[in-house]
C-alpha cells in the first residue's frame, strides 16, 4: 500500500477543568442542608464520568459525617446483561468499589412499582426504595438518540437507571420526538414518593474533564437541569469540519456514548433518532476496536459501515442484544462488514473512496487530536480553534494495526 500522508490536527476545546472538585462537591452539597438520617442511596451507572469514583467518595464521606449511611446502589437501566451481579461489576470497573469509596454497593433487579403514566408502569430499584432518601447522581450530556430540554442526566438516571429494565423498556417504547416528555412523566411518581432527597448533577467540558458541580434539591431537578443541559452544549466538542469522505474511529464504546460512539459527532442517528446537534456529514464510518471497558457491549457498532475483525471479535451477543432489544433500535446492533484488520481496511477503503477528505479520530469522546488529509488539513488553517501541524507523516501501522499518537 502507498503511503497516505497525514497531518496532526490538534483542536482547542472549550476547557474549565475544577482544580479542586472534591472541595466543590463539598461545597456544593453544602447548600443542600442536612441529608435523611439514615440510610442513603447513591447512584451510579453512567460509565466515562471524569472524577466519578472520587465524587461518589467524596458525597458518600459528605453524607457519614452528617450522620447518614450512605450505599451505591448501580443505575443502569438494562446494561452489563440486566443482572445484579453483571450491574455490581460494571460500577467496580468504573473504580466505584466498596474499598475505594467506603461504603457498600447494593446491587439488585428487584424494583417496586411507584406508579403509572400512560407509557406504562414506572418502577424503582427495591434498595433505593426502601432507604431514607436517594442522592441521584450524574454527568448532564446530550442524548444520542434524542433531543429536548431532558436528555442524558438526573432525570434519566432516576426513571431508566433506577427503573432497572422494566423502566427501560417503557421508556424506549416512546417515539423519538416524544422521549424527553416521557422522561418528565416518568419522573413525577418517583419524586411524589419523597424518596429522592437530591440530586448531583456533573457537567464535564470539551475535554472530558469535570467543568461544573451542581447540587439540586428534588423539587428543583425537574427545572434546572435543562439549563444544565444548555452548559454541556456550551462545552460539547465537534469535528471542525462539515464534510468528510471517511472517518476512522479508532476506538468505540459504550464508554464514549451511550451508542458507541455519539451521533451528535459523527451526525447519524440511525432510524429515527433526531439530532441535537449538527454533525458532520461523512460518507463512509470504518470503526477499528470495541474499548475493553464496554465489556462486550457493542451497541452502536451498527453506525459503522466497516471494523475490523478484532473489533466483530470482542462482541459480545447476548449483552448488545439484551441493550438493543431494551431500545428498540436493532440497526444500531447491526455487525457492519469487516476485514482482517486496521491496515487492510485502510487499503480497501482507499481503493475504494480515493485519498480525499479522510479524517481519523481516537474515538468520539476525546477530540482535542485529529489527523486529516491534506485537504482537510488545508482546510482548517484557517479554522481558529485548529493548529496544523507543517509537514505531514504517513500513516503508521504496526503488526496490522494503526498507531498514531493521540496525546495532546
Amino acid at each position: 500500500m502507498k503511503p497516505l500522508p497525514l497531518y496532526r490536527v490538534t483542536q482547542q476545546l472549550v476547557e474549565n477543568p475544577i482544580k479542586d472538585v472534591a472541595a466543590e462537591v463539598r461545597r456544593q452539597l453544602d447548600t443542600l442542608g442536612a441529608p435523611p438520617q439514615g440510610e442513603v442511596a447513591i447512584t451510579v451507572g453512567s460509565r466515562g464520568i471524569d472524577n466519578l469514583a472520587l465524587v461518589t467518595k467524596t458525597a458518600g464521606d459528605w453524607l457519614r459525617e452528617r450522620g447518614a449511611s450512605p450505599f451505591v446502589v448501580p443505575a443502569m437501566g438494562s446494561h452489563n446483561g440486566a443482572t445484579a451481579a453483571g450491574q455490581r461489576a460494571m460500577v467496580e470497573s468504573l473504580g466505584v468499589t466498596e474499598a475505594a469509596c467506603g461504603m457498600p454497593i447494593r446491587s439488585s433487579m428487584e424494583c417496586v412499582q411507584v406508579g403509572e403514566v400512560d407509557a406504562g408502569p414506572v418502577w424503582m430499584d427495591r434498595h433505593a426504595f426502601q432507604s431514607a432518601g436517594v442522592l441521584a447522581l450524574n454527568r448532564v450530556k446530550l442524548h444520542t438518540s434524542f433531543s429536548g430540554p431532558l436528555q442524558s442526566g438526573l432525570v434519566k438516571m432516576l426513571v431508566v437507571g433506577l427503573g432497572k429494565i422494566q423502566s427501560a423498556r417503557v421508556f424506549h417504547e416512546t417515539p423519538p420526538g416524544q422521549m424527553s416528555a416521557s422522561l418528565a412523566a416518568m419522573a413525577r411518581p418517583l419524586l411524589a414518593t419523597g424518596k429522592v432527597w437530591a440530586g448531583l448533577a456533573l457537567v464535564e467540558d470539551g475535554a472530558d474533564h469535570t467543568a461544573e458541580v451542581h447540587a439540586l434539591a428534588a423539587d428543583q431537578i425537574l427545572a434546572r437541569e435543562p439549563e444544565l443541559l444548555d452548559r454541556c452544549r456550551h462545552y460539547f466538542p465537534r469535528l471542525p469540519v462539515g464534510t468528510l469522505n471517511v472517518l476512522v474511529v479508532e476506538s468505540i464504546g459504550k464508554t464514549y456514548s451511550g451508542t458507541g460512539m455519539d451521533p451528535n459527532v459523527v451526525g447519524r442517528r440511525g432510524p429515527g433518532g433526531q439530532a441535537d446537534t449538527q454533525g458532520t456529514e461523512v460518507r463512509t464510518i470504518a470503526a477499528l476496536q470495541l474499548a475493553e471497558a464496554s465489556q462486550g457491549n457493542a451497541t452502536g457498532v451498527g453506525l459503522a459501515d466497516v471494523v475490523t475483525q478484532r473489533l466483530r471479535d470482542a462482541i459480545d451477543n447476548e449483552k448488545t442484544l439484551l441493550n438493543v432489544l431494551t431500545t428498540g433500535s436493532f440497526d444500531r446492533g447491526k455487525a457492519p462488514v469487516s476485514l482482517p484488520d486496521d491496515q487492510t481496511l485502510v487499503a480497501t477503503l482507499r481503493d475504494r473512496f480515493g485519498d480525499a477528505r479522510w479524517m481519523f479520530i481516537p474515538n468520539t469522546l476525546h477530540l482535542g487530536v485529529l489527523w486529516t488529509t491534506a485537504d482537510v488539513a488545508q482546510e482548517l488553517r484557517a479554522h481558529p480553534r485548529c493548529q496544523v501541524a507543517s509537514a505531514p507523516a504517513d500513516l503508521p501501522f504496526h503488526a496490522g494495526r494503526l498507531k498514531l499518537d493521540w496525546v495532546d
